[in-house]
């Protein structure tokens, strides 16, 4: 089971941090990665980490302005938002998948309910 959290509304340039618990399963064994879906858009890849050594993907649209990073002390998962935008505006979803830096939403095996977050101009 995948519960994230941290969703809410900020104002243009403010930044959000996401968080994802999972429970039920050896996490770090799980890659895990955040999407994100806009109303009337396709869910869309944003970041992904693998499992143990922690290495990680981005959208390159989102580069240098979000920064995935895993404890799996704690079997949480994180997405560090900074300098948002409206266009950044979406449910974000975090998945789990026993593959790695995984990019496609159909290769993840477990999701979560998703946590909006909503930029304001």
């Amino acid at each position: 089971q995948l519960q994230a959290s941290g969703g809410g509304l900020v104002q243009a340039g403010g930044s959000l941090r996401l968080s994802c618990a999972a429970s039920g399963r050896t996490f770090s064994s799980y890659g895990m990665g955040w999407f994100r879906q806009a109303p009337g858009k396709e869910r869309a890849f944003v970041a992904a980490v693998s499992g143990s050594l922690g290495s990680t993907s981005y959208a390159d649209s989102l580069k240098g302005r979000i920064t995935i990073s895993r404890d799996n002390a704690k079997d949480t998962v994180y997405l560090q938002m900074d300098n948002l935008r409206p266009e950044d505006t979406a449910v974000y979803y975090c998945g789990a998948t026993r593959s790695s830096l995984v990019r496609i939403s159909n290769l993840y095996d477990y999701w979560g309910l998703g946590t909006q977050v909503t930029v304001s101009s």
